[in-house]
């Protein structure tokens, strides 16, 4: 059989592994020297970096993002950056951080505002000057932002988080050093994980799906469901000091980036999007309490409307996860839920979403851009019924 044509696309460069964090301001000084520092709502965990950068002769532009990036904030940090003369970004943190860092420098050289490329929401045109160099550090293991071409920003007006989309938002180096994800909290290490394990299986099953993406994926499913486990289950109230899972979850992380990137995402990712932007929860919060009733759908809408390959393929994510779980394969979904439930990650409901939500929601998550690489199309009702198992 003659394999598909496909296109991929990443960082021009990924550094992973232990210590690998020690290759970062080298990296991020040969870019520039006047350098926006993007950091999470506590600047004093980049200050290792900044010192880094600072004994290298930069100039750094502290840029703190409390929260999930908005219009706003983003509008407020390119301003800065260009009264600066900003020559490179580097984010270090989470989704927030990295996503951030990107749209600055995708920004920052453009004639036009924010929502003149911002997608759904916006006009959705491409950049038209060529992005600043950016440079990703995470610091959690979930988003995989670090080699996507993406920025995730929340527009409360339309109440809605939509994408800054371009190929030159990819970034110049992602450093990748599982030993930064130490000491994370639970809550952070669940959500998180959550996102990674979603951004494994959902382009897996992507009607987008290429050879390269779907080796990334089979390695990473059971991967980093095994790790998620390693990490939450020792004690109550702790995450284990396990380096192992600790560095098999930032590789997975990794790898949900790359695959997602070049395959798509679905209807979890579909419906989060919408949801996250009602709901002030964490985003792999919603996408964990979203995936296990996504999963049951999608076999649902496979048993009304057949597609072998479809089916194929959710029957292999539903094979992983039950080893993972040690539970039988038909009950695999259902033994996913159950080990969320255990670990307590609140509910939709609990989050802030009412039942007046599930409605609008399912609608207008139809037109989000991860519905388009979803296996089989799940109507509204679906996506209702969706919204409301998950609160």
């Amino acid at each position: 059989m003659t394999p598909p044509s496909f296109d991929f696309a990443t960082a021009a460069r990924i550094a992973f592994g232990p210590g690998a964090a020690a290759q970062a301001a080298p990296a991020i000084r040969a870019l520039g020297r006047r350098v926006a520092l993007v950091t999470g709502a506590d600047p004093r965990r980049g200050r290792w970096l900044a010192e880094a950068l600072e004994s290298l002769g930069a100039e750094i532009l502290p840029v703190s993002i409390p929260a999930e990036p908005t219009v706003a904030m983003i509008e407020e940090a390119v301003a800065r950056a260009r009264d600066f003369g900003v020559e490179a970004t580097a984010g270090l943190g989470g989704g927030a951080a990295m996503d951030a860092a990107k749209a600055i420098a995708g920004l920052v050289p453009q004639p036009s505002g924010v929502m003149t490329h911002l997608e759904v929401v916006g006009e959705g045109r491409p950049l038209t000057a060529p992005p600043l160099p950016a440079v990703a550090i995470p610091t959690t293991a979930g988003t995989g932002a670090e080699v996507t071409r993406n920025a995730v920003l929340g527009v409360p007006e339309h109440g809605r988080k939509v994408s800054l989309r371009d190929p030159g938002l990819l970034p110049r180096l992602a450093v990748v050093d599982p030993e930064l994800t130490r000491g994370a909290p639970r809550a952070v290490t669940l959500a998180s994980g959550l996102d990674a394990l979603t951004q494994v299986i959902e382009p897996y099953l992507s009607c987008r799906a290429n050879p390269l993406t779907d080796a990334l994926c089979r390695d990473a499913i059971p991967r980093a469901m095994r790790a998620l486990r390693a990490l939450m289950e020792p004690a109550p109230g702790a995450v284990a000091d396990d380096a192992a899972a600790r560095a098999d979850m930032a590789l997975a992380s990794l790898f949900g980036g790359l695959a997602l990137a070049n395959a798509g995402l679905g209807a979890v990712h579909g419906l989060a999007g919408v949801a996250g932007g009602r709901v002030g929860g964490a985003h792999g919060a919603i996408c964990g309490r979203l995936l296990p009733h996504v999963l049951r759908a999608t076999g649902e809408a496979l048993a009304e409307r057949p597609d072998a390959r479809a089916q194929a393929r959710l029957d292999e994510v539903a094979a992983w996860l039950g080893a993972a779980l040690e539970a039988p394969a038909p009950e695999a979904f259902d033994a996913l839920q159950a080990w969320i439930d255990a670990q307590g990650l609140p509910r939709l409901g609990a989050l802030g979403l009412s039942p007046e939500d599930h409605a609008p929601l399912a609608r207008e998550s139809l037109a989000s851009s991860s519905m388009k690489g979803a296996p089989v199309a799940l109507e509204t009702g679906a996506l209702i019924a969706i919204l409301e198992a998950a609160s």
